[in-house]
């Protein structure tokens, strides 16, 4: 088997520093294009100066939908694409896509036409509530736009009585409430990581290189710099594609390009951990308007709850964090839809905030910028010998659209074909995603020898991925933490070494959902950190360091004065 390391890496770079494509951002759009080129048989090579998936594609609402509101500015297109990739993913990603019952209050019957039709032609409007008329509209215009490969059912309107019997606690002043199906995704990082992955599992001219920043250009190629050991490395790409979402510009400018592209707005969330607030959900997501128009969603989330998410233009996407202030505007918003619920700061148990590409325009309103993704093109000049292709803006759910349609490009440039698609594609751990799962269970427990509720919680984590991660297990040593009972070392090993690790923060923020549960104790981020130490060689200074670095994130993430504490019991594995 290839050794994916990190030396190693850099080691075939220096010997062979010629690849066809450089990919800038191991985010979403990254990884989609990326292995849309290396299952075409192109020597491509994906960096990022972080981690896989440590940005926006970490710090979405976990949504995967075709964009009902973008209805109103008539972005049909956008939401054609979106839903039927949605259909998709439901498909191809079965571990970790799902179906999500969906709820919209209604307070009247007319209400929001005006707003729609000043939307529709992108133009500032003031909020209005969205009315029944309005809303039962648009939901048979996403049906159809959605009908292509169907996988949910179509929407339904309920009587004010059925709605309050459906969602408990939603506010008796509806008149009535539309429900819906879109889809949700439990882990966005695992799905990102599993593209890079499948790319290098099935490709052995692909490589990827993350904690490697762009320094600049020359005319021999592009240099960049690890950021691990401060060594630089220079490959010398044929095409450069641009993926780094809300950092394209800055990406750009150190190869000579000055095009303003991005115009970012940032997006926060809350897990909250409230046994009333999940009750009064009835199972379901509440998809809902706040008074200034922005629409906010909250629905059950692994035990706890998910609420988002706001929309605040930034200039800078470094250091973006939920404030204070967001944290007050998203528990206002709620109290006036779930009256009878009463949320404190000290049921918050994770907060985090990411910057959404989006295309620089002078909107006033964020919301009316168009979140349409496009490839922006700048040719290469005698000072720098290669274009950059630029993928602005898009959204998470319609990655795959997106990697193929840069990818289509770039071949068209290499004068290739694209050959190999992706549309009934598996992704990871969901290939060969068994129908009789019972039976899957029996087979892999008689292979390994693990009880089968552990294989089955391994199943949901990593989908039939499961099976390499409890053969590993079975090899030993494994014992479980005493902090995280449902996770154990040998399932850390496992990760740590077939998934690209590189920090401590790597396993407990996206490899794993220790944080977003709120499970990451310090007592739970020190035993990780061990078993990471022995899979990994650290030394007693390296995982020390890790240990602190890694805290501090979680204590940002969490907000001032808040422990680092479970939110809950966790089961303990049999």
């Amino acid at each position: 088997m290839r050794d994916l390391s990190r030396q190693a890496v850099i080691d075939r770079l220096r010997q062979d520093p010629a690849v066809e494509v450089l990919v800038i951002g191991a985010g979403i759009n990254g990884a989609a294009v990326f292995r849309e080129l290396a299952l075409n048989g192109v020597r491509a090579l994906l960096v990022d100066r972080g981690d896989i998936a440590e940005g926006a594609s970490s710090a979405l609402s976990r949504m995967v939908h075709g964009g009902l509101r973008y209805l109103e500015t008539a972005d049909f297109a956008l939401v054609r694409e979106g839903a039927t990739e949605r259909n998709r993913l439901l498909r191809n990603a079965p571990h970790l896509v799902g179906p999500l019952r969906t709820m919209v209050p209604l307070y009247d019957r007319w209400g929001g036409a005006l707003t729609a039709i000043g939307r529709f032609f992108r133009r500032p409007v003031a909020a209005g509530r969205r009315g029944a008329v309005l809303i039962r509209v648009g939901l048979m215009l996403y049906d159809w736009l959605g009908r292509r490969e169907r996988t949910m059912p179509r929407h339904r309107m309920l009587a004010r009585e059925a709605a309050l019997a459906a969602m408990p606690g939603l506010t008796r002043s509806i008149t009535a409430a539309a429900e819906y199906w879109d889809g949700w995704v439990v882990h966005p990082e695992r799905i990102n990581l599993e593209l890079v992955l499948d790319a290098l599992h099935d490709a052995s001219q692909a490589e990827a290189l993350t904690y490697a920043a762009v320094e600049g250009f020359t005319a021999e190629g592009v240099t960049l710099r690890d950021t691990t050991t401060g060594e630089a490395l220079r490959v010398a790409p044929r095409i450069v594609v641009n993926a780094a979402g809300a950092w394209i510009d800055r990406v750009n400018a150190p190869m000579g390009i000055n095009q303003r592209m991005i115009g970012g707005t940032k997006g926060s969330h809350l897990v909250i951990d409230h046994d009333g607030l999940r009750d009064a959900l009835g199972g379901a997501m509440l998809y809902f308007e706040a008074p200034d128009g922005r629409t906010c969603i909250v629905f059950p989330f692994l035990g706890n709850v998910l609420l988002g998410t706001t929309d605040i233009r930034v200039e800078d996407a470094d250091g973006v964090r939920c404030t204070e202030e967001e944290v007050d505007y998203l528990l206002g918003v709620l109290k006036q839809v779930l009256p009878d619920v009463t949320i404190g700061r000290e049921h918050i148990r994770f907060r985090y905030a990411g910057v959404r590409p989006l295309p620089h325009v002078d909107a006033a309103t964020p919301s009316l910028i168009p979140r349409t993704h496009s490839l922006v093109a700048s040719e290469a000049t005698p000072e720098r010998p290669f274009p950059v292709l630029s993928m602005v803006s898009g959204k998470w759910t319609t990655f795959r659209a997106f990697g193929e349609q840069a990818a289509d490009e770039v071949l068209r440039r290499l004068g290739r074909m694209h050959s190999t698609g992706t549309q009934a594609r598996a992704i990871g751990g969901g290939a060969a995603f068994p129908a009789d799962r019972a039976a899957w269970l029996r087979d892999v427990a008689n292979e390994t020898g693990l009880p089968q509720p552990r294989i089955d919680a391994l199943l949901a984590r990593y989908g039939t991925r499961a099976r390499d991660a409890a053969k590993a297990i079975a090899a030993g040593p494994d014992a479980p933490f005493a902090s995280l009972p449902d996770h154990s070392t040998g399932e850390i090993a496992w990760i740590a070494r077939s998934e690209l690790v590189t920090h401590l923060s790597d396993v407990i923020l996206r490899r794993t959902l220790i944080a977003l549960r709120g499970q990451a104790s310090e007592e739970a981020v020190r035993e990780v950190a061990a078993a990471l130490a022995d899979a990994l060689g650290w030394s007693r200074a390296r995982r020390a360091a890790e240990e602190a670095a890694t805290l501090a994130l979680l204590r940002d993430r969490h907000g001032a004065g808040q422990p680092l504490n479970a939110t809950r019991p966790v089961s303990a594995m049999s």
